[in-house]
């Protein structure tokens, strides 16, 4: 199975330049915390990191493709930017979506011009829903984190880690499906070798941890979480491989932790994050590494501003 490349990911950057913001790396902590910095992707069109992958493969379709629409299956985030891109060249756009989305994901996703369908809660739920609409109505499929366009997209993250902070020894990195952290892994390992990449996920969703110890992708039989974002319950075959040919380490936080990181964001950084783009700060935090230079990618921002006041208020709900 061939990795991506970091000349993909170089022709990824070139490609949606213009759609896609440079978001900025802040150096953050001290005072008695970890001195680190953090890359703030809540920053980006649509609130999330997912911008990237989804605007490089869109780019890259045929015309009949794009004539004929597009179609996802996200929790949320993943959907937005679809749509968002298809938007944006004039594509039409269909979004599958878990019953219990959180509703400021679908009124995103809507907003931006997609149709929303729903089905079940699972990532097996939804998409078979977008498989099955997909071959009745001709629609490309746009995946979540599976595919080396998307990878190669979200791997343009990485590549201005190493641009803006030249100094990065380890970046730690949200990992759902895996995508973000496949392509970050590759620009990271082929431009610093000596940074570590680490992934993190939700005590209440180790997939990527479970496929490790077994040795290929293994499914969850469920999945929870206050991080809605990264609760796939299976990695992707191709992001699988990408982790375990360069990431150094795979981390799980808990809510607590997840929460708290939210807490501390807003409390030092003025920054506002889902739970889903926390975890990568709730892991620096705790395991408050020695060596200068880490970088957390804060992934996304997507966050209903009722559930953000219990959080910054230290009142969070349980998944």
């Amino acid at each position: 199975m061939s990795l991506v490349t970091l000349e993909e990911i170089r022709e990824a950057a070139a490609r949606i330049a213009g759609v896609v913001r440079r978001t900025p790396v802040i150096d953050v902590g001290g005072f008695g915390e970890p001195p680190f910095a953090i890359k703030c992707e809540n920053m980006q069109p649509a609130g999330a990191f997912k911008i990237r992958g989804a605007c490089n493969m869109i780019a890259q379709l045929p015309a009949e493709a794009r004539a004929a629409g597009v179609i996802t299956y996200s929790s949320g985030n993943h959907g937005q930017a679809m749509a968002l891109a298809a938007r944006t060249l004039g594509i039409r756009a269909v979004v599958v979506m878990p019953e219990t989305a959180p509703r400021i994901k679908v009124d995103g996703a809507r907003r931006l011009g997609a149709e929303v369908l729903f089905a079940g809660t699972t990532v097996l739920d939804r998409q078979a829903r977008a498989e099955s609409e997909a071959s009745a109505r001709g629609l490309t499929m746009v995946p979540p984190f599976d595919h080396p366009w998307i990878i190669a997209g979200q791997g343009t993250c990485g590549l201005e880690i190493v641009e803006q902070y030249p100094s990065v020894s380890a970046v730690y990195v949200p990992m759902g499906g895996g995508g973000l952290v496949s392509g970050t892994a590759v620009a990271i390992t082929s431009l610093r070798p000596a940074a570590r990449v680490i992934g993190v996920e939700p005590e209440g969703a180790p997939k990527m941890t479970a496929s490790r110890a077994a040795g290929h992708p293994v499914t969850l039989p469920r999945s929870a979480s206050i991080a809605d974002g990264l609760l796939s319950i299976r990695p992707g075959d191709l992001t699988f491989a990408h982790v375990q040919a360069l990431v150094d380490d795979v981390v799980t936080v808990s809510e607590e932790e997840i929460a708290a990181a939210i807490k501390w964001l807003f409390d030092h950084a003025d920054v506002v994050a889902e739970p889903s783009g926390a975890v990568s700060v709730a892991a620096v935090l705790r395991d408050r590494p020695n060596a200068p230079g880490a970088v957390a990618i804060v992934s996304g921002g997507n966050i209903a501003p009722e559930e953000y006041a219990k959080y910054i208020t230290a009142q969070f709900p349980q998944p």
